[in-house]
């Protein structure tokens, strides 16, 4: 196993990544090295990436290049994080507005993605090669910090189409090659969560990716059902794509009998924070830089709450800059004592994703239906609310001339995942509030789901 393990790791993983015509390996080796830099090292490393990142784009980003004319910018003359001030926020609003205009001259291998975030404003953007490999060699070093590895058996419990939707039989290989099984976690009824149980112990993976509420659920049925997966070999949990909260950390690790590792990023955002067995979210501030802001826009000092704005410095091809995230949280300046000199995130105050309850019972991850309405022309904004078992009501902001067709467009998904029998109510908003965090919840169950989960 472990010869096996090592093989895909050192030979097949490199040639893979060879082939997609990303430079994953020599960036992961680099951040192997440099994660054990000084703060102060890092920190000189991170402003001479970001100098070349505002030169680069500068030059072959239409927007940017117009943008720095227009307010006089030299990217050459950047000296620290603290210059970017001097550029404007990046929010959805501007990125649709300025789609093309962003795309780099001669961008490699641009791929077209749409994510609701958490903002539930749906947002159309682009990712080249060269920060895929990044995010990709990222997630790899935070993974061996848990003692995993590329071809270490994993199962992967996810609601995201992008990934379930491709399982061909390419997919189907490479999966099989890398030991990689993914379980779609939209439907998560007693059934499944049995199903999936009985798939960890027969897999026995040595490590287990999924949204940490879904992951709750299925370690509180099994703790309640005396199903045990303790046994199964797995190492580490991985979760993200949600704010994780301590009884889900608690039940999650009473079910498996081994440590919950918290990650932190986003499909626009990118592989921003990993926690380390230590305890402690690491930046990968070789590649992002994150500030903390205020309701006015105003640079928040660490340990003080905000709005997390995050520049990714290898979004050469589609930049991210002072991109606004939406999420709460705040920075630390305390050192870690894993020794790695990476700057630590300290609070992430997002909330989670909510789960509803279709009228047979069966309880669905809130992404089933949110992704019927991301993708969805004309929709800029949305809520969903259940407000029973029997009654689902959808805010929704979109132009008027964008509404023909919209009501079916949304009621007839709705219901062949929920039921035929629920009335799909929908509410035409001119916006969606935000609570009291700054941020939107985009679903809202007034029913609490039974089998154990626990809202927040």
């Amino acid at each position: 196993m472990n010869f096996y393990q090592k093989a895909v790791a050192g030979v097949v993983f490199p040639l893979h990544e060879k082939l997609k015509r990303h430079n994953t390996s020599s960036l992961h080796r680099a951040l192997e090295r440099s994660q054990w830099l000084s703060p102060a090292q890092i920190a000189e490393l991170q402003v001479a990436n970001l100098r070349y990142f505002l030169m680069r784009i500068g030059e072959t980003v239409p927007y940017y290049r117009t943008l720095f004319a227009q307010l006089g910018f030299d990217p050459r003359a950047v000296t620290s994080a603290a210059d970017l001030t001097a550029l404007p926020f990046l929010d959805k609003i501007t990125i649709r507005a300025n789609s093309e205009a962003l795309k780099a001259k001669g961008g490699a291998g641009l791929k077209r993605f749409n994510t609701g975030g958490s903002s539930g404003e749906p947002l159309i953007f682009y990712l080249g090669n060269e920060r895929v490999s990044h995010d990709v060699a990222a997630k790899r070093r935070a993974t061996r910090w848990w003692g995993v590895d590329i071809g270490d058996p994993e199962i992967v419990v996810w609601g995201s189409p992008i990934e379930l939707g491709a399982q061909d039989r390419i997919r189907l290989l490479r999966d099989k090659i890398f030991r990689s099984e993914s379980l779609s976690e939209f439907e998560m009824s007693v059934k499944k969560l049995d199903f999936f149980a009985h798939r960890i112990r027969e897999r026995r993976p040595r490590m287990v990716f999924g949204y940490p509420s879904a992951l709750a659920l299925l370690a509180q049925r099994a703790v309640n059902n005396g199903l045990c997966l303790s046994d199964a070999g797995v190492l580490v949990v991985f979760v993200t794509a949600e704010r994780l909260y301590d009884h889900q950390r608690e039940v999650i690790q009473k079910a498996f009998g081994c440590p919950v590792a918290n990650g932190y990023g986003g499909r626009d955002a990118g592989f921003i924070a990993h926690q380390c067995p230590a305890g402690n979210m690491h930046l990968s501030a070789e590649d992002i830089i994150v500030e903390i802001i205020d309701a006015n826009g105003q640079a928040l000092p660490p340990g003080e709450s905000g709005e997390i704005v995050v520049t990714h410095l290898r979004t050469g091809e589609f930049p991210f800059v002072r991109y606004r995230s939406g999420d709460i949280g705040s920075l630390s300046e305390e050192l870690c004592q894993c020794g790695r000199g990476l700057p630590l995130l300290g609070r992430i105050e997002g909330r989670t994703t909510d789960f509803i309850v279709a009228s047979n019972g069966t309880v669905l991850h809130g992404l089933a239906l949110i992704y019927v309405l991301r993708d969805i022309p004309g929709v800029e904004a949305f809520r969903i609310i259940q407000e029973s078992l029997h009654h689902i009501r959808v805010q929704v902001v979109a132009e008027s001339s964008c509404r023909i067709g919209l009501k079916q467009a949304i009621q007839t998904p709705f219901r062949q995942r929920l039921g035929q029998d629920v009335d799909v109510s929908i509410e035409y908003v001119d916006a969606i509030p935000r609570e009291k965090s700054g941020k939107f919840r985009y679903v809202i169950s007034r029913r609490v789901p039974s089998q154990g989960f626990h809202h927040a």
